[in-house]
């Protein structure tokens, strides 16, 4: 009897702090909320999928290459960095195009290449989830921009085909300062712009490359589990992951 009782109270203590330790988390988690969220494009907020039918006519119906083709031009966005030698995403990205065709002896011009390419790239549309949820964060108050790897022509055309750009405050583009996420430079820079501390800002992206980059940098981070997409494992870990902005929304409350 002795022996139960003692259980018994064992089992409440741990109830209790763990409500307590809860209730401790919560609070930190109301109190660091940032003052900005910062939003990655491509992706996160446009769905890419659209393109698979012009990548796809291009490649010889190799629609699977699409995503082969989105990678295989970030990398070599960060070798443009790491080289000092800047050309913008659309130029990378035919280049990038010419380059999946060639490893998969397919013929293609530049010019096939840059049709696949720009005006499909410049209409995608926004995920189901973007709309809906954007609209809540703005009404809880937070400040929203987007920070892209798209040049500011290109994503002040993507965001008024997408009919987003009424929910952000400000758009930027690496383009001005000529250094692709993920390099830290990137992030600095648009802290400096917003001037806000790292602390005090969200990057929200469903690259685990981006989210990495961001959280070396210093911001508060969520990566966005977009379908196909996986967090880096040997970088430091998000401060959430969500399944969409619907999530993010509750997270932010």
């Amino acid at each position: 009897m002795l022996f139960l009782q003692s259980i018994k109270t064992l089992t409440l203590s741990i109830l209790l702090g763990a409500s307590l330790l809860s209730g401790v988390t919560m609070a930190n988690e109301i109190q660091n909320k940032p003052k900005v969220l910062i939003f990655d494009v491509n992706e996160t907020l446009l769905d890419l999928t659209s393109m698979r039918t012009s990548i796809g006519k291009a490649l010889g119906g190799r629609e699977d290459l699409l995503p082969l083709w989105f990678s295989t031009m970030l990398h070599h966005s960060l070798v443009s960095t790491v080289m000092n030698d800047y050309h913008d995403f659309g130029q990378i990205g035919v280049a990038s195009l010419l380059m999946v065709a060639q490893n998969n002896n397919i013929e293609i011009t530049p010019e096939q290449a840059k049709t696949a390419i720009v005006t499909p790239l410049l209409t995608l549309p926004p995920h189901s989830d973007v709309k809906a949820g954007l609209a809540k964060l703005k009404a809880q108050g937070y400040k929203l921009v987007s920070l892209t790897n798209s040049s500011n022509k290109g994503v002040k055309a993507q965001f008024e085909s997408a009919g987003l750009t009424s929910y952000f405050d400000e758009r930027y583009s690496i383009e001005d300062i000529k250094i692709y996420k993920p390099d830290l430079r990137a992030y600095e820079w648009v802290l400096k712009k917003l001037d806000v501390k790292p602390a005090e800002a969200m990057m929200i992206a469903a690259h685990g490359w981006d989210v990495a980059g961001a959280k070396e940098a210093g911001l508060q981070t969520t990566f966005i589990a977009r379908p196909g997409k996986a967090l880096y494992p040997l970088a430091k870990k998000p401060d959430h992951v969500v399944k969409d902005l619907a999530e993010l929304v509750t997270l932010l409350k």
